[in-house]
């Protein structure tokens, strides 16, 4: 590092000792010695030009910047000094010390016209001023004084871009072009730009050009091709790459947009012949028709959302699929892909089934994994869940998805500890995704309950109530579980009964603000609820012990035990029912 630096220091005294003010050189060229440096101000002037380049290198900006101030104080003629100025000060992201920089290096401009690190740092500060007018002025003037920097032309032609000034960058592009010849850069930005301006033939003519100058390019007779497509010149798209087909029969990736071009021309079975052409060669590439295949599977979720049912588009899909899978057993992709179509048909087993391949063949796909605890959540699959979330969690460990896989699983087979653990983490990972947030502080709030810890459940619970007042789940767990602990009851009332207001046909819904209003003591409020939920049908042994209780409270003990006799005949292993009938009387 010290050899590093002592040799780029010697090439900064090299830089300042070249420049055309140096004493030696002045002193001949001027007359009388009050007019000139003397050589001890020039070695003067060397000497902390040099310490201002040490400092610059161990990039201690602001001693290399005194440095260089007093350097050009001893020698205000030299350009290089007020280059280093503005490079230091350009360092900075203040514009003030932009401001600094960009007179600094107008000053080593007007000092030294030849200089081509002038010029660009000098565009360089100018476009992070915003003053893009003058940094193409820069460029231009340099291309005009420095011989050999036409490659420029390219960075010019994009400020005036970037500035809004097409034209002028057309005309960039143009000059570039004929000092360096036809190329994808220069052609594709000219492409762009009449596109903008809504120049249809004369971005099809550049296109045309590049075809010309590069005629063995096939992806710049496809790109001419997409461009045609997306500006509806359908026709004209087609017609080139047939012809490009023609010429080159072997080409799965022209083959591809060939027949993405007859599909988005209606003409379905010309797209169909030469899309199975593609599956059925094994040489073709399997990117190309895992591409065709994902096409095809948006269109029929497209069908689904829209209620339509193709079912002869299924059957081309599913035989395509059984084609690639038939070449490409061992490919995980191509299982990822069987997945998607078998879940886009709702066919969820196959779904399962081509995930987990994908999977035991070293899928790293993130939404494979996702797609398959899904399925399985919906199986009710929890040991499942549990251990392939495990599994996912050493491959995606920063993804909230698969805590709350994880989370909601043990509490399901309820390990409340662990879900617990589980989904506060999923929270965590979760921040930006108010709508699963709000579904895990649901879940907490259950989970928190049943470890008995009251105050992080009702915390949960309100997070939910601060997003969505009317959350049914929360409202209901959440007034059920404190008319169970007989706590906050008041609360638990206004709860239920927002709850039964939105949903009076909810047999759940009833019994738990029957449950809240049994809690308070108002049972003959509770009896009407309550036989309103019987008599909406659909109900548990948990409905009629409530009602033989409310029943008890209200002094009927004959109906109490017969609703009772009830429930127990639904649950047989109730013994707490037992005890109720045959001590008619609640404990």
């Amino acid at each position: 590092m010290a050899r590093l630096v002592h040799l780029l220091i010697l090439l900064a005294i090299t830089l300042f000792a070249i420049q055309p003010d140096a004493l030696a050189q002045r002193e001949k060229r001027k007359k009388g010695a009050s007019t000139s440096i003397s050589a001890e101000r020039a070695s003067e002037a060397e000497s902390f030009f040099t310490e201002g380049e040490k400092f610059y290198i161990l990039e201690d900006y602001s001693k290399a910047l005194l440095y260089f101030l007093r350097a050009s104080e001893l020698s205000p003629d030299n350009a290089a000094i007020y280059y280093k100025m503005a490079e230091v000060l350009y360092k900075s992201s203040k514009d003030e010390d932009l401001r600094k920089a960009s007179a600094n290096i107008d000053q080593a401009l007007r000092l030294e016209k030849k200089n081509k690190y002038y010029y660009l740092l000098a565009s360089n500060i100018n476009n992070n001023l915003g003053q893009f007018t003058k940094s193409a002025s820069v460029l231009e003037a340099m291309i005009k004084e420095v011989p050999g920097t036409e490659e420029y032309l390219y960075e010019l032609a994009n400020i005036y871009f970037f500035d809004k000034k097409e034209d002028e960058a057309l005309k960039a592009y143009n000059r570039a072009e004929a000092f360096l010849g036809v190329n994808e850069v220069s052609s594709f930005q000219k492409q762009r730009i009449y596109l903008e301006k809504g120049k249809l033939n004369e971005a099809i003519a550049e296109g045309e050009k590049l075809i010309h100058a590069f005629p063995d390019e096939e992806r710049y007779v496809l790109g001419l091709a997409e461009t045609l497509a997306q500006s509806k010149q359908t026709d004209k798209a087609i017609a080139i790459v047939e012809k490009h087909l023609k010429e080159n029969p072997a080409s799965a990736s022209a083959r591809m947009l060939l027949g993405g071009l007859y599909r988005d021309n209606g003409q379905e079975r010309k797209s169909r012949e030469l899309v199975n052409s593609l599956f059925d060669d094994p040489q073709a590439n399997i990117s190309s028709k895992l591409i065709m295949l994902g096409t095809y599977n948006a269109t029929m979720a497209q069908n689904k959302a829209k209620g339509v049912n193709d079912k002869e588009l299924t059957s081309f899909v599913m035989d395509l699929y059984k084609k690639l899978v038939g070449t490409n057993p061992s490919d995980a992709s191509v299982h990822i892909v069987g997945g998607d179509i078998h879940l886009t048909l709702e066919q969820n087993a196959d779904a399962k089934a081509e995930y987990l391949k994908a999977i035991r063949l070293g899928a790293n796909n993130y939404e494979a994994w996702q797609n398959l605890l899904y399925l399985e959540t919906q199986e009710g699959a929890y040991d499942s869940i549990i251990a392939h979330s495990e599994e996912a969690l050493e491959l995606f460990p920063s993804q909230g998805m698969i805590y709350y896989f994880n989370g909601y699983a043990h509490l399901r087979k309820r390990d409340f500890r662990t879900a617990t653990q589980q989904l506060e983490q999923a929270k965590k990972l979760s921040t930006s995704n108010e709508t699963l947030v709000t579904e895990i502080n649901g879940m907490l709030g259950d989970a928190y309950q049943s470890l008995k810890e009251y105050d992080k459940s009702a915390k949960a619970y309100e997070e939910v109530l601060a997003v969505n007042p009317l959350n049914d789940l929360v409202l209901n767990n959440y007034s059920y579980y404190l008319a169970l602990r007989k706590a906050d009851l008041e609360k638990a009332e206004k709860m239920s009964t927002s709850l039964i207001k939105n949903h009076p046909d909810n047999v759940s819904y009833l019994d738990t603000h029957a449950w809240v209003l049994y809690n308070r003591e108002k049972y003959k409020e509770a009896k009407k609820v309550m036989e309103r939920a019987i008599a909406l049908g659909n109900v548990s042994s948990v409905h009629f012990e409530h009602y033989g209780d409310i029943l008890f409270q209200l002094g009927d003990i004959d109906e109490a035990v017969a609703q009772w006799r009830k429930a127990k005949s639904m649950n047989s292993q109730n013994a707490e029912l037992d005890k109720k009938i045959v001590n008619r009387k609640i404990f």
